[in-house]
């Protein structure tokens, strides 16, 4: 009792709160996005994402680089192509940008951990996640579509591929087409729990995905719930998942800390493109301390359970890390 016990004794200075802090960033379980186009020599300013473009090849080569200079644990690869059809047959191509920046960073950066977003929504012409019956996504005959996909990638150099379109059955599916093409070492990190959120605004700009019409509530997670993921969760890791993730990260920290004791599996986050341009704004106008932000709401999240974090600011809180 008070004055015996004083909990503030351990917070007198920074050596003592580093030396009892419960959660600390560290750079290897980072993550970081990027968006992929054809072409040589590409920078394309995202309006939207500020100090985030999207980026040829030969760029996302040099972004890889410093990332791995920075000891960011991975990079996670968007493709927009220059043709785009009914059932996304762009994804696969083995020429695509996905398959030549995968290619480009395994030859150039060994050493970083190349993951490649599975999904058909940017390749499709009508922006949604597999072809359609009507204006319904045709969930069965996305899946053959997505594990060719997957194994274009995992045949460009892919360690890891994230399936994010949330068809059921589509973590098996991949894990199949992989194993019986001779690719077991490929990991596969299954979007598992991807709300239909609001939150994505930015990033379908940036990957051109916003759909023609309708929206993604019939396949993607209704964000009333919670539960749920419980079953989504269990039924991907039946299926083969090395890893599972919650979408977006921040608005659902509670999901991530039910989840972490009821799985064994890496659980992993993605602080998305809409939490990103939050703290940017609110910092443009002065309202905030964007770098304490930013590492407070990492912190956050890891804090919550999740072993991995994917975000936009993987590389500048590196830095800021290796700086301390």
């Amino acid at each position: 009792m008070f004055p015996t016990v004083r909990p503030r004794r351990l917070r007198r200075t920074p050596p003592l709160r580093e030396a009892v802090a419960e959660t600390r960033l560290d750079p290897a379980r980072l993550v970081l996005p990027v968006f992929v186009v054809p072409g040589e020599g590409v920078v394309e300013p995202i309006g939207s994402m500020p100090g985030h473009a999207r980026l040829s090849a030969d760029r996302v080569v040099e972004l890889a680089r410093e990332a791995a200079v920075r000891g960011v644990g991975g990079m996670i690869f968007f493709g927009i192509p220059e043709q785009k059809d009914e059932l996304g047959s762009s994804a696969w191509d083995p020429t695509g940008p996905v398959p030549a920046a995968v290619a480009a960073v395994a030859e150039a950066v060994p050493s970083l951990v190349r993951w490649a977003d599975v999904c058909l929504c940017e390749y499709t012409s009508h922006g949604h996640c597999g072809p359609l019956v009507g204006e319904t996504v045709d969930n069965d005959a996305a899946l053959p579509l997505l594990a060719r996909t997957a194994l274009a990638y995992a045949e460009a150099g892919a360690d890891i591929v994230a399936p994010s379109d949330m068809m059921d059955g589509r973590v098996g599916a991949l894990r199949a087409g992989l194993d019986e093409a001779g690719r077991p070492e490929v990991a596969i990190c299954s979007y598992a729990v991807k709300y239909a959120s609001a939150y994505y605004g930015p990033f379908r700009d940036a990957a051109d995905s916003v759909p023609a019409f309708g929206d993604r509530r019939s396949y993607q997670m209704d964000y009333r719930n919670s539960r749920e993921a419980r079953r989504e969760v269990a039924l991907d890791i039946d299926e083969g998942a090395d890893m599972v993730m919650v979408k977006p990260a921040g608005p659902y920290l509670d999901v991530i800390h039910d989840l972490r004791p009821r799985v064994d599996v890496p659980l992993v986050a993605y602080q998305v493109s809409g939490e990103m341009a939050m703290i940017e704004a609110a910092a443009t106008r002065g309202w905030i301390d964007r770098e304490r932000v930013i590492t407070e709401s990492l912190t956050g999240i890891f804090r919550a359970g999740a072993d991995i974090v994917l975000t936009y600011f993987a590389v500048e809180v590196a830095e800021l890390l290796q700086e301390v």
